[in-house]
């Protein structure tokens, strides 16, 4: 058997390294040095150590914003942790059973707006939930609930709610596939041994197939910490980078965008636009982090 050189792994290592390090690992690099700087008016830039870190984190006019979006973040992970992944182990559950008529019908329709654009998802949402021309009170209506009908996306109480749920509702088809491929793989061996010594189905997937699909449903978890923690254009599409009403479903990445960019009244800052770049790496490697440290550990035994 021929064994590959060490110049020759290098060779075929090289256009992927490349490419990481060109748009992946020196923007990130550069995004924590600049971070570390200030610009004056004329634009010169000055270092200026954590300072950037001390007004975002501490500063009145900057840190009610910066933890009102991170827990406004934490939230929006939370719906989706409570919500889309149960959704998606359900789902997957039904369509992994044998002989359940229209499976594959229902897995393409439940996984077709994954595909669309988010800015369509926004605008077609928009238009179903708006309280002036939008269907969403007919709908209700239909069934007798009409008097249940509020302009959701326009009420603080309810705006971040409701944007969690259009995002659950496009987003559900990822954790369904994923764990979908995951119960396949399951050994039929192991399963017809449970049934020949007479356990039912609802305990053959409690104790059998849902302990050996472990591995996915933390990898699930942490795709979808890391989705959340990243989010920007649902809310961008739907409410602008004001992220309204009055903030309420303000998140880091719209938080990012205005703080980055600028926005109306608001003067970008590349600078304290890093700043909070940064800061969205740190939580999001934090978590990454934790996940490994405490969880991946204790799932390793149950992989298939």
């Amino acid at each position: 058997m021929k064994t590959i050189r060490a110049w020759q792994l290098a060779v075929l290592l090289a256009p992927a390294v490349l490419i990481y390090a060109l748009f992946s690992a020196l923007p990130l690099l550069d995004t924590l040095r600049l971070g570390f700087y200030t610009a004056n008016d004329a634009g010169v830039r000055s270092f200026v150590g954590l300072d950037n870190y001390r007004t975002i984190l501490f500063d009145p006019d900057w840190s009610a914003a910066f933890w009102n979006a991170m827990w406004n973040n934490v939230k929006f992970f939370c719906i989706h942790m409570a919500l889309q992944n149960p959704i998606g182990l359900l789902l997957a559950s039904l369509f992994s059973l044998k002989g359940l008529r229209g499976a594959r019908t229902y897995r393409t329709l439940i996984f077709l707006p994954t595909l669309l654009s988010v800015v369509i998802i926004g605008f077609i949402w928009q238009l179903i939930l708006s309280p002036l021309w939008g269907v969403g009170e007919k709908l209700l209506g239909l069934v007798g609930l009409a008097d249940w009908f509020a302009p959701w996306l326009g009420q603080e109480s309810t705006a971040l709610l409701t944007l969690s749920l259009i995002s659950v509702w496009q987003y559900v088809g990822i954790p369904m596939m994923l764990i979908y491929a995951a119960l396949l793989a399951v050994p039929e061996e192991v399963l017809e041994a449970a049934h020949a010594e007479g356990a039912s189905g609802l305990r053959i997937f409690w104790q059998i197939k849902l302990p050996l699909i472990y591995p996915t449903l933390g990898l699930v978890t942490i795709l979808t910490f890391v989705a959340n923690f990243n989010a920007f254009d649902l809310i961008y599409s739907v409410k602008g980078a004001l992220a309204g009403p009055n903030y309420a479903t303000d998140l880091l990445g719209t938080y990012f965008y205005r703080t980055f960019f600028g926005y109306q009244a608001q003067i970008g800052s590349p600078t304290m636009g890093a700043a909070v770049a940064t800061l969205m790496f740190l939580v999001i490697l934090a978590g990454v982090g934790a996940y490994f440290v405490m969880v991946q550990r204790r799932l390793t035994r149950y992989a298939l």
